[in-house]
């Protein structure tokens, strides 16, 4: 961030320190999943050294992966501690959760994309602990599970649109880094409109396919709250995405080393307006620094490593694209367009973080220009991959919490709940994909 913002150079060898230092200290404190990605990182390492070339760059660009990776969590996260505990951001959630039959889905499935803006993850366990205890008292069983699944897809479905486009979401900030070309400026047109697609098309399935009851339909109840409940959560958006867009028109700006540097002073203005006194922002804030954030070490660990490794498989299989049996660039310009919609969605099924598979193979990709296709709109297919795999991964922390929350399985959520759901998105953006590379 400070080398974005300064020119330090200084600045990527104290945060390749840094990772090093974290790694060392978190890694014997998390589960052996996370310890079996440090390990095969540092076998790529080995194996990269044996064989690349150039393996100090190699090494170099897999360690400032890993340490922007960690910074853009550390700075999300954040912004998370003050709006889940605000209590504004609470009357708004209550309110969307609260909605009557034909108003509830697309009242929580846009209000789960506006809270996935600021809480990602977190919107699921706001929103969707604030479903379960609605959707929890109504006493007829077979209404409370109907209700209780339609309500979480529906915030779902929402994070998932947000992945498409939010400067705030790694699908944004780390494909636009792998892309040369790219820009959220230039990406987001393109993007939103595909964050369009999901929230429609999850709509119109919710709509058209509604289960029907053995018995009589439940009494409607009033909305908890009223519509001003929504204001703190729309100002919220309008200053953090205002401030974000005008600093990358005004300086030029990768939007990461925006967001790493202004997300966290806003969740420092926002706990210190809502402490009230200085002493009580003061221990809200070393309670952040000492006890919220190490509390991720899991997390940040398994996505710090999902990058290192993507940067060293993608060097790793480079060399390979030059024979003819794995030369992209052969292929035709739709396909490899078309390709991410489909491909990340499919690894996610085997296993692979899409931070990882992202980073390992859009470096493999052609450039842009010589397919004649714009940096922003490829950028825009992968992100929308990206998204569908959170829907659809048992292995993504969506599918994993709403399986939680709706009482199945992660791969009954993903393969099941979300079939049709994935196969019409994915159809419908590869549609829109094709038009707009046949229009520019």
């Amino acid at each position: 961030m400070f080398r974005e913002w300064l020119g330090l150079d200084v600045a990527a060898a104290l945060a390749a320190l840094g990772l090093v230092a974290f790694l060392i200290v978190a890694t014997p404190f998390t589960p052996f999943s996370r310890k079996a990605f440090v390990a095969i990182g540092l076998v790529l390492a080995g194996l990269v050294v044996g064989f690349v070339d150039d393996w100090p760059a190699v090494l170099e660009k897999a360690i400032a992966q890993g340490a922007f990776i960690a910074t853009f969590f550390a700075a999300l996260a954040s912004l998370r501690n003050p709006a889940s505990a605000s209590p504004a951001i609470e009357r708004c959630g209550q309110y969307l959760a609260s909605q009557p039959p034909g108003k509830r889905y697309l009242a929580l499935t846009i209000g789960g994309h506006l809270f996935a803006l600021i809480l990602n993850y977190g919107s699921i366990t706001l929103l969707g602990g604030l479903t379960e205890a609605i959707a929890g008292k109504e006493p007829n069983p077979e209404i409370r599970e109907i209700r209780n699944r339609r309500m979480l897809l529906a915030v779902q479905r929402g994070l998932c649109a947000s992945l498409c486009w939010s400067p705030l979401a790694f699908a944004t900030a780390i494909t636009t880094s792998v892309i040369a070309g790219a820009s959220w400026g230039g990406m987001a047109p393109y993007a939103i409109l595909f964050a369009v697609v999901f929230l429609f098309v999850g709509w119109a399935l919710d709509t058209l396919y509604k289960p029907k009851l053995s018995g009589p339909r439940p009494v409607r109840s009033k909305p908890i709250g009223s519509v001003r409940d929504l204001a703190p959560l729309v100002l919220l958006l309008v200053l953090l995405f205002a401030a974000v867009g005008t600093l990358e028109y005004l300086t030029g700006l990768a939007i990461t080393a925006i967001v790493m540097l202004f997300v966290p002073l806003v969740s420092i203005g926002w706990i210190a307006y809502e402490s009230g006194n200085q002493g009580e922002t003061m221990r809200r804030l070393k309670r952040l620094a000492f006890a919220e954030l190490p509390s991720y070490r899991s997390e940040l660990v398994l996505l710090i490593m999902a990058g290192v490794i993507g940067a060293l498989g993608a060097a790793l299989i480079q060399p390979l694209t030059a024979g003819q049996s794995l030369d992209l660039s052969g292929l035709p310009v739709w396909l490899v367009l078309v390709a991410p919609v489909w491909i990340i969605p499919l690894l996610g099924q085997l296993g692979m973080n899409p931070i990882l598979s992202v980073s390992m193979l859009a470096p493999l990709l052609p450039p842009a220009d010589a397919l004649g296709i714009p940096a922003n709109l490829l950028v825009a297919a992968i992100t929308a991959g990206w998204a569908l795999a959170g829907a659809t991964s048992p292995f993504t922390a969506t599918t994993l919490l709403i399986g939680r929350l709706g009482h199945t399985s992660a791969l009954h959520v993903g393969l099941v709940w979300n079939r049709a759901f994935t196969l019409w998105v994915g159809l419908a953006i590869s549609a829109m994909l094709l038009v707009f590379a046949a229009l520019l």
